[in-house]
């Protein structure tokens, strides 16, 4: 099973019991007897997809999107889901999937304020499960960390309960808001001009703080640090 995700069962896992938008407790039937909860797990790639839905099916009713305009779709179709899996995929992927990612969990949660929002990440990283828990995600958990800890995440949004990935307390490289901003800007391609205008500052004050975050990243240039932001979640 964790071949098929691409988990690696490596790390250990836990839960934090605070509270998140839009509590939902068990389904109960019309006997009073449990019924399976709903997933909706939203993943450009099949196998993925497919890793879920095994993963979480004796215990969940789990449909599948390719992306979140799909899932709004099937939500009205389908009615309400428990909780949603969103891909955590590159912004530059956009045009090539539809609505994914960070624009996603926000369209969801506006949507749907009582959804439990599992955000599924390239790797543990503590600056991308802050960004996805920022936009309305109720968990974040690594694709690469043990399948055990996406379930106790799926279990943990559907509680309305908050989950970050252990492997992800371990921080990176970290940044200030102002810096990835720029960094950002640097990423989509802008000038050092462009981005004060961008951003209301002066060319100098720009300067100024590419060149603390460039010392902050050990980068040699925008280049460089472009790509250690990208390796490390730091910007999309």
């Amino acid at each position: 099973m964790a071949a098929a995700v691409g988990f690696r069962p490596n790390e250990s896992f836990g839960t934090a019991t605070e509270s998140v938008p839009g509590p939902r407790g068990p389904v109960v039937g019309a006997h009073g007897v449990n019924e399976e909860r709903r997933c909706l797990v939203i993943d450009a790639h099949p196998t993925i997809r497919l890793g879920v839905r095994r993963l979480l099916a004796d215990r969940y009713e789990v449909e599948e999107a390719e992306d979140g305009q799909g899932a709004l779709e099937m939500m009205t179709s389908l009615g309400d889901f428990d909780v949603a899996i969103v891909e955590l995929a590159p912004t530059q992927n956009r045009g090539q999937h539809g609505l994914i990612g960070i624009p996603a969990i926000r369209a969801l949660r506006k949507a749907r304020p009582g959804l439990g929002i599992v955000a599924h990440g390239r790797r543990p990283e503590r600056q991308a499960a802050n960004r996805a828990l920022d936009a309305g995600a109720s968990a974040y958990v690594a694709k690469s960390s043990p399948t055990e800890s996406l379930a106790q995440a799926v279990d943990a949004a559907a509680e309305a309960e908050r989950f970050v990935d252990p492997a992800a307390s371990k921080r990176a490289r970290t940044i200030t808001k102002r810096q990835r901003e720029i960094l950002q800007h640097y990423a989509d391609g802008l000038s050092t001009t462009t981005v004060a205008k961008r951003l209301g500052l002066g060319t100098e004050t720009v300067r100024t703080h590419t060149k603390a975050l460039l010392s902050r990243l050990g980068a040699r240039d925008r280049t460089h640090a472009v790509a250690i932001g990208l390796r490390n979640s730091l910007i999309e």
